[in-house]
């Protein structure tokens, strides 16, 4: 099948490292954005591949990493979410 463009989902991102991050790297990572650094410990989102993501951590030790969805809190997501009837 090809020709067949995938639609991957934004998602939050976690990641420790042994040492000082490489924040300017992943900043600049294609997809990547609301980058927040704490300590040693940097959080962002990851939009699409994750490859760009993955190659400016390329060097550095990593010793967690957690990725979960994304919440679209958009204003239509938020319209949406409270139109919906309680269960």
């Amino acid at each position: 099948m090809t020709g067949m463009t995938v639609d991957y989902p934004t998602r939050r991102v976690e990641v420790g490292f042994v040492g000082a991050p490489p924040f300017r790297q992943i900043e600049r990572a294609s997809g990547v954005s609301e980058v927040e650094i704490d300590g040693r410990t940097v959080r962002c989102l990851v939009a699409g591949s994750f490859q760009p993501f993955l190659d400016a951590l390329l060097g550095y030790e990593v010793i967690s990493l957690q990725s979960t969805p994304a919440v679209d809190l958009t204003p239509a997501t938020r319209s949406a979410q409270s139109m919906e009837a309680p269960a």
